[in-house]
């Protein structure tokens, strides 16, 4: 009985000091993040499924990630454990950044854990983010923890990137996004119908010649703009994140520069790009005809093919734009109809030719 009564004290004071230990850990755990760390919560009124879907889906993410004034181009994203994201975010004065989220835990629709760095290997001031999306009876709240390698780095990122202002910047972008999504849900419609611009046409080409017509520097140039209109400059990266540059002179003298910045690539059946006017430099800049003009309208062109002939179907939609550039937009569809037509007559003489 004694040895019995002895083991059952040992067993307790061994269990109390894990449990002495444990706390200790965790009180660490805490220090150690002190003064290292970002945390942002908000509330957001849409279920957490599409909150997180927005998160985590390439063709939401890109129209609301990032502080206002920037654009994203997604490269790559795969979330699952092991996967990572790869994308290039444009700031409104022309640098790019490259960016990887290196995916650790994805636990949905409750939890994300990734490694966010920069660079090409995405190991540039690289810190731990966690973002939890909690259910609250149909709302969902979101609390993103960022963690930095040190109280020095932390400050150096509220300072230089504005870290802080950014996130909520960014927090602010997704609740308009949820908020137009939820809009189209409960409307019926889907995410690229609400207020879009779409033309069809049918050309006698097969789809692969279509397809480097709208993707080859030299061909472009043959045809791309408005008829009566002379190409001056023709530029083309093609790869996500890339651009296409182009300078045109209309027969009174005047010039007009435009901007693609390519989104998305899948040879040879869609093609996904942000338009906008541009400066000869190749910066965004506001139509000169009004400033109620959006500054950039997402553009998807598909091609598909069907005994030997193509129908190329172009939707375009206004990106991250306020209502007086929405209802400028949806006002021009009479002469984007007239421009659309005349440019694609000049495509499908340059089929013709080719």
């Amino acid at each position: 009985m004694r040895g019995r009564h002895a083991l059952h004290e040992a067993a307790d004071r061994h269990s109390g000091l894990l449990d002495a230990s444990m706390r200790e850990r965790q009180v660490s755990d805490a220090t150690s993040t002190a003064g290292r760390e970002i945390v942002i919560t908000r509330v957001f009124d849409a279920p957490r499924e599409l909150v997180f879907d927005t998160w985590t889906d390439r063709r939401h993410i890109d129209e609301w990630w990032g502080p206002r004034g920037f654009t994203n181009a997604t490269e790559s994203m795969d979330v699952r454990p092991g996967g990572a994201w790869r994308y290039v975010m444009h700031g409104p004065d022309g640098v790019d950044y490259q960016n990887t989220v290196q995916y650790q835990e994805v636990v949905k629709p409750e939890r994300l854990v990734y490694l966010h760095g920069g660079g090409d290997d995405g190991q540039e001031g690289q810190f731990h983010v966690t973002v939890t999306f909690a259910d609250q009876a149909g709302k969902t709240e979101l609390t993103m923890r960022a963690v930095f390698a040190s109280a020095q780095e932390r400050l150096r990122q509220v300072e230089e990137y504005g870290a802080i202002e950014g996130g909520n910047q960014t927090l602010d972008r997704l609740a308009e996004q949820l908020a137009k999504l939820t809009a189209q849900r409960t409307n019926g419609t889907s995410a690229a119908a609400g207020g879009g611009f779409v033309i069809t046409r049918e050309f006698d080409a097969p789809r692969e010649l279509v397809w480097k017509a709208w993707t080859e520097e030299d061909r472009l140039a043959q045809w791309w703009g408005p008829k009566g209109l002379t190409m001056l400059t023709c530029r083309l990266d093609l790869r996500p994140a890339g651009t296409f540059l182009y300078g045109m002179r209309a027969p009174n003298g005047d010039e007009m520069w435009g901007k693609w910045l390519i989104r998305e690539v899948d040879a040879p059946r869609r093609l996904s790009f942000l338009v906008s006017f541009a400066d000869p430099q190749g910066n965004a800049v506001r139509a000169p005809f009004s400033d109620n003009w959006p500054l950039e309208v997402l553009s998807t062109v598909t091609f598909e093919e069907r005994a030997g002939r193509t129908t190329l179907t172009l939707r375009s939609a206004p990106h991250s734009a306020n209502d007086a550039e929405q209802a400028m937009f949806e006002g021009m569809f009479a002469s984007m109809q007239g421009g659309w037509r005349g440019t694609l007559d000049e495509l499908a003489a340059y089929l013709a030719r080719a």
